[in-house]
């Protein structure tokens, strides 16, 4: 395998579930479903990669462009004639421009090995001072071709700061890709592609042999003075798909042997590769197409922040920012995501699904990946202001009352709080993932009915606010207590409960949907349960 567009080589599941390395134009066979490989960033990048040759070699130009293919889906052939068009661009070895590697072979640079290619692996630093307690050293020490190229581009599109000189990727470290995925699990690929694919005009032969789209097609614009920024202004819309921070060359081994990610027999392996600083520095603001971003309206000279991943991952407290556009307040939807409302919603039929996902960094180490999928709601454009009004609403209840829960059963575990660190973060993760169902219950009346009616208010009310209740006596009642600890959770207990009733908020709430104060058994009367 060397050529990325022509030769077989990444994995894909069929619908018989059955595994075939196939091509690229695989994409288009209706048997294939989804691809099939060791691990989640490489399916994050994989749809990502595919997504982006879509792009530059079959951009729609308009709405019904777009709408001929997802409902007629091109050929195999059709598609391999069209991805033709980048062939010279997707060389993994050999002489002249290399795939996501520096145009410079970097015969003097370093050389480090393959497996921190992997953005969780081990830095120096923890590996000098022996503290890789969690992710051990010397896991991977050869990929096969196939699995390196997924871990180079996977780094280009994801790089986290690396030490000086070694630059982030274009949307920062670790940002947050979100992407529509067809409601049925059984949808073909190509459909779970297609709907990712922007409406935009069609580029040129002569750019696509240039390194305006391509940045490995030319030397990289060294990044050791100032003035070396590459800014959105000066680029094409292609480069979100194909930005390369670093500068990096696999060297390749004719050597027989087994790929330590996917454990299959290779007759290459790669062990190392080269790498140096300074590579291509993406400054300023973009706008990358399948990233939400947020800004101030306040300071609008100021540049526009990526979602990242966070400790937590991703609930659906940030679902409604990541589906709706707020200008008013710096919310931005992926492009993605806001042309999907604008047009596609005219020939989509079924609602689709968000898929979210990304690593939470940590400057340069990775805490963890997050992966989410969240229902997306066939919505009339008359009706979004009243609709996120309701969900805004709707979620400040959640949000706060999930606050004050984390801070009182702090306040009831220890007798001077305040001078304790622990932030009970694993408290707050539970509330958001035990009461996501009744939010979405709530959330698709909303958006069905274009506001939220009372049976539903009181539903999820209760919900929000006995869910809170209910993880404080779990986690407060099974520790010891002594007759001082039974008099500090007595009263946190009141206090909280006193809160959840007395809040502004709530106050609010409950007058508009006319909530009454009540036990369990009668509440579940009024909501209808």
């Amino acid at each position: 395998m060397n050529n990325l567009v022509q030769d077989p080589w990444l994995f894909y599941r069929l619908r018989d579930n059955s595994v075939k390395q196939l091509p690229l134009s695989a994409i288009a066979n209706p048997d294939v479903v989804d691809f099939a490989l060791p691990r989640a960033d490489f399916y994050g990048a994989a749809y990502q990669f595919a997504i982006g040759l879509l792009q530059t070699c079959c951009s729609p130009e308009e709405g019904e462009y777009w709408c001929n293919w997802y409902e007629s889906p091109p050929s195999e052939q059709e598609i391999a004639q069209s991805f033709d068009k980048a062939v010279h661009a997707f060389n993994l070895f050999g002489d002249g421009p290399l795939f996501m590697q520096d145009l410079d072979p970097l015969q003097s640079a370093g050389t480090q090995n393959i497996n921190t290619l992997l953005i969780e692996t081990p830095g120096d630093n923890t590996l000098k001072n022996n503290v890789d307690h969690f992710i051990k050293r010397g896991q991977v020490d050869a990929m096969s071709p196939e699995m390196a190229a997924l871990a180079l581009f996977t780094l280009q599109i994801n790089a986290p700061s690396g030490g000086q000189g070694y630059r982030t990727g274009l949307r920062g470290g670790g940002p947050l890709t979100t992407l529509l995925l067809p409601n049925e699990e059984s949808a073909s690929l190509w459909h779970k592609l297609w709907l990712n694919v922007c409406i935009e005009p069609q580029v040129s032969d002569a750019q696509l042999q240039s390194g305006i789209i391509f940045p490995w097609l030319e030397g990289t614009k060294v990044s050791k003075e100032k003035g070396t920024e590459v800014l959105f202004k000066d680029a094409h819309f292609l480069t979100h798909f194909w930005a390369m921070p670093r500068r990096i060359r696999l060297l390749p081994e004719k050597l027989a042997g087994t790929c330590s990610l996917t454990g299959h027999q290779s007759e290459v392996l790669v062990k190392s590769f080269a790498t140096t600083n300074y590579g291509n520095n993406y400054a300023g603001s973009w706008w990358h197409p399948l990233t939400h971003y947020r800004n101030d309206p306040k300071k609008p000279n100021e540049d526009n922040l990526s979602s990242k991943g966070q400790p937590g991952g991703i609930q659906y407290k940030q679902w409604h920012a990541l589906c709706f556009a707020n200008e008013s307040e710096g919310n931005h939807p992926a492009q993605v995501i806001q042309e999907f409302y604008d047009v596609k919603i005219d020939y989509v039929d079924q609602q689709p699904r968000l898929w979210a996902f990304g690593f939470d960094m940590d400057n340069m180490k990775a805490r963890g990946w997050y992966d989410s999928q969240f229902p997306v709601f066939l919505l009339d454009e008359s009706k979004r202001k009243n609709v996120i009004h309701d969900l805004n609403q709707a979620l400040q209840i959640a949000m706060e009352f999930s606050s004050m829960m984390r801070t009182l059963i702090k306040e009831a575990l220890f007798d001077r709080p305040k001078d304790v660190k622990a932030d009970l973060a694993q408290h707050v993760l539970s509330y958001w993932q035990r009461t996501e169902r009744d939010y979405f219950i709530a959330a698709q009346s909303i958006c069905l009915q274009g506001d939220l009616r009372s049976e539903d208010a009181k539903r999820w009310f209760y919900q929000a606010l006995n869910t809170a209740l209910d993880i404080f006596d779990e986690v407060v009642l099974s520790t010891s207590m002594d007759n001082k600890a039974i008099a500090r959770k007595v009263a946190a207990r009141q206090k909280l409960t006193a809160w959840l009733h007395g809040k502004k908020t709530s106050k609010d709430f409950k007058r508009r949907y006319d909530i009454k104060t009540q036990n369990k058994e009668a509440q579940a009367n009024e909501a209808g349960v």
